[in-house]
């Protein structure tokens, strides 16, 4: 976080109020990272151990949701901040909500495993097709945060746009596993879980765009939600 522009910057033209809130969001966000990798690696490799642990942790990215909106609203009733620090009080209230539902879908994710522990196993053509768009969502995920955490609009409208190739694959792999559900009644329950667990990824890239949407919104002080890529190339621009 030292070349953070939100943990340094920030908490130098603030308070220490509010860079903690900061620092809180940046570890509830790894957290959440860590969530997410852990699920998908337990459902590839149908790691029971790994699932319970997913599913115990999303404990510690909700404990840390209520601690970082209580402490906002503490700063919006105490000091009323107007400006760019009502902006990122704001901005870090959305995005904890869009992270806390991250570490759901994680959960998600290893509860599909553990629901159905004892099923067959989707064929290796089907991991890899599911392996593949989790690797893009991490990414895309990642992506989003660190533009968050540099407050980099430009870096932002990148990486929200990455979200069409997941709602592809997404869309791709729901085509499929439909295929082979009609031509083969065995595979219904594996392909169930498969649409499943993309289902999930595909929402995670959806709270990722969001998280860069907030990104836009601190930069610019524009509310971006519903604009088109071309608008939001035009607010980026402005900014």
């Amino acid at each position: 976080m030292p070349n953070s522009k939100l943990g340094s910057h920030y908490s130098q033209a603030y308070d220490a109020e509010l860079h903690q809130a900061v620092v809180c969001l940046l570890q509830m966000a790894t957290l959440a990272q860590q969530q997410l990798t852990d699920a998908m690696a337990a459902f590839t490799t149908a790691n029971l151990t790994l699932a319970q642990q997913v599913k115990a942790f999303d404990r510690k990215v909700n404990t840390f949701e209520v601690e970082i909106s209580e402490h906002c609203l503490l700063i919006l009733a105490r000091r009323q901040p107007a400006a760019s620090d009502l902006r990122l009080v704001l901005s870090v209230l959305k995005a904890v909500n869009d992270i806390e539902r991250i570490g759901d879908l994680a959960k998600r994710i290893a509860k599909v495993l553990l629901k159905e522990p004892d099923s067959n196993r989707p064929q290796p053509a089907q991991l890899g097709q599911l392996t593949l768009m989790g690797t893009k969502v991490l990414q895309m995920l990642s992506r989003a945060l660190v533009a968050f955490e540099r407050v980099d609009a430009s870096e932002a409208l990148t990486v929200l746009r990455a979200d069409s190739a997941i709602d592809a694959d997404y869309a791709g792999i729901t085509q499929q596993c439909l295929q082979d559900m009609r031509q083969n009644a065995e595979k219904i329950t594996t392909s169930l879980q498969i649409m499943q667990v993309a289902k999930a990824l595909e929402r995670v890239g959806d709270h990722a765009r969001n998280i860069c949407e907030h990104t836009i919104f601190l930069r610019t002080s524009r509310n971006v939600a519903h604009l088109s890529d071309t608008e939001l190339q035009q607010v980026v621009d402005e900014g």
